[in-house]
């Protein structure tokens, strides 16, 4: 058997936990799976894996063993990819982490045309909104909004920069007045953003001045965006959303943009990659896309 794609059976089989669940996920027989393990085990001398009919148990072995496969198949698909690179043209798979609604209305639809241009790309994407660790969890790209906040090893690059908007449905505006200024913010119901038990403020920037924080009150808490979109719309609050979000409501008439001669807030967009000695080319093809046509989506 090709040892090198045992051992990414036996590393998907401990990724996920089970082998029905590496084969499903590699398009391969359960039995498969598990004679891509004996053969490594075998080939070894050593058992890898303790299993019972109720769950898999690595062995100390097995622990070390893993952690070697991982980095003999991280530099294989680096090799793959510097032979990729002297031809000119991007291929294997690109891994990239993203949250959900900046990631499926905005980054998916620029790698889903970079994938079009070029047969020879894999894309696999996942949307969420939990910060990933790019080296354990295997992924070549991580989409962030907000500080990257420095890391070893990390490389970031500034892709976008979203403007903020405080709106509010006419429903909403019609009964109870409209506010001029940021101080009278406090006057009126917000539909708050809070996300692992926190809310954060708003941010207004100002001429010379440091950053405007507004701590926003009222009875909505919602941790999604577009639920909170929804809830403004329905009259029940202010909103303060990226403006890519909200830009049909507000053309379409459902919400309305306030304090329009206040300067947004800008937030950051970054792309991020472990730092290494050879970027890829499909990586660096990515990133250089989404910096060139994330900004267009932002206005």
């Amino acid at each position: 058997m090709d040892r090198l794609l045992s051992m990414a059976v036996f590393v998907k089989a401990v990724d996920l936990g089970s082998f029905s669940a590496a084969a499903a996920a590699l398009d391969m027989s359960g039995p498969m799976v598990g004679k891509h393990v004996r053969f490594l085990e075998q080939r070894l001398g050593v058992r890898l894996i303790n299993r019972t009919t109720r769950r898999q148990v690595l062995t100390e072995f097995g622990r070390a063993y893993y952690d070697r496969c991982r980095v003999v198949l991280a530099e294989a698909d680096a090799a793959d990819a510097l032979a990729a690179d002297q031809l000119g043209v991007p291929r294997g798979k690109l891994r990239v982490a993203m949250s959900v609604h900046f990631g499926r209305r905005c980054v998916a639809p620029i790698l889903l045309d970079l994938a079009r241009q070029h047969p020879g790309l894999e894309l696999d994407l996942s949307f969420g909104d939990a910060i990933v660790d790019l080296a354990e969890d295997g992924y070549d790209i991580a989409i962030r909004t907000g500080d990257p906040q420095d890391k070893a090893g990390l490389i970031a690059r500034r892709v976008a920069r979203q403007r903020m908007v405080v709106c509010a449905a006419p429903s909403y505006l019609g009964a109870h007045g409209r506010p001029r200024r940021i101080e009278e913010l406090g006057e009126y119901q917000a539909v708050i953003y809070r996300r692992s038990g926190r809310i954060r403020p708003w941010l207004f920037p100002g001429k010379d001045q440091p950053i405007m924080e507004f701590m926003p009150s009222g009875r909505l808490r919602l941790d999604d965006l577009e639920a909170i979109a929804d809830a403004a719309e329905a009259g029940m609050g202010l909103a303060w959303l990226p403006y890519w979000l909200v830009r049909e409501r507000i053309l379409a008439g459902g919400l309305v943009r306030l304090l329009p001669d206040q300067p947004e807030f800008l937030y950051d967009c970054y792309a991020l990659w472990l730092q290494t000695p050879h970027l890829s080319l499909k990586v660096r093809l990515a990133v250089d896309a989404l910096a060139a046509r994330l900004p267009g989506l932002m206005s």
